[in-house]
């Protein structure tokens, strides 16, 4: 398999934007091939919409932006194995090996200084245990995450939901640039693309996948982080509640479901991860 033209194919079959992206995933997995699908499609002007393509992806190149797509080995073997992966990613900065053995660390905007506190406290513990800390770049829980980890000297990771070339919230631009330099900024969206109110869930579902499990915070029954924990259960990963939670009716009704921890401390996150990652162990 030629795999420059396998990433070129599929790129040209998602900037058509005649199908979804979930519809041209299956195709190509049913086949094996984009490159097969693209000729299917488009027959005599495949190599017209290749040629397109490779020199969209050769800008990004350019601009230092990394694709990863689901042909790459370097695609997230954590967000591989779900249902809903996207079937491409852009990064900014790097990603490594280690990044397997993440959490994600979200909720709310506007969040009280105490959960900020926790939240920070709860990703200087994983950067501490070796865990890379997953975040989605917004303002408060996100950033408070985001910002220990950085302290703490550890890895930590965005996923946003705009393009690279956006920031969102605009505020956060400057750390936005850091991470790319330090750690990773990771978008399932072409770079140019603007927020939207579906990119955000589809921003969590990502999220969810690249990560062993997901600390909700502090959260509303509207917000994503909410919706994070449901995606995250979804996808056979565990969900962690800081106990203060339990004052809202949606908490308590998700920690009474399988897969669940209501938890006060990052230690008592670390050590429901190590049992269930531990070898021999049924949970993953």
């Amino acid at each position: 398999m030629n795999s420059q033209a396998e990433r070129a194919a599929l790129v040209a079959l998602l900037r058509d934007g005649r199908r979804s992206w979930r519809e041209i995933a299956d195709g190509v997995e049913d086949g094996g091939s984009a490159l097969a699908l693209l000729e299917d499609e488009a027959g005599l002007f495949a190599g017209d919409r290749l040629a397109a393509a490779q020199a969209e992806i050769e800008r990004w190149q350019a601009e230092r932006l990394q694709l990863l797509t689901v042909f790459d080995p370097e695609y997230p073997e954590n967000l591989r194995a779900v249902h809903d992966r996207p079937p491409l990613l852009f990064v900014a900065g790097r990603m490594e090996p280690r990044d397997g053995r993440a959490l994600a660390v979200v909720g709310a905007r506007r969040a009280s200084p105490e959960r900020l506190r926790i939240a920070r406290a709860i990703a200087q513990h994983l950067v501490d245990q070796g865990y890379t800390v997953v975040s989605g770049l917004a303002a408060g829980i996100d950033t408070a995450a985001h910002t220990a980890a950085l302290a703490r000297g550890g890895r930590t990771i965005a996923v946003i939901g705009t393009g690279l070339n956006r920031s969102y919230p605009p505020e956060n631009a400057p750390l936005q640039r850091r991470l790319a330099r330090e750690s990773a900024v990771v978008s399932q969206f072409w770079p140019e693309a603007p927020p939207s109110r579906r990119s955000f869930p589809m921003r969590n579902a990502v999220m969810s996948g690249l990560t062993l499990g997901t600390v909700v915070v502090e959260a509303s029954q509207t917000s994503g982080a909410r919706m994070q924990a449901r995606l995250a259960l979804a996808h056979g990963r565990t969900v962690f509640l800081v106990d203060a939670l339990l004052e809202q009716q949606w908490a308590r009704e998700f920690s009474n479901r399988p897969g669940t921890h209501v938890v006060r401390s990052g230690p008592e996150i670390t050590a429901v991860v190590e049992r269930l990652t531990s070898p021999g162990a049924l949970i993953a």
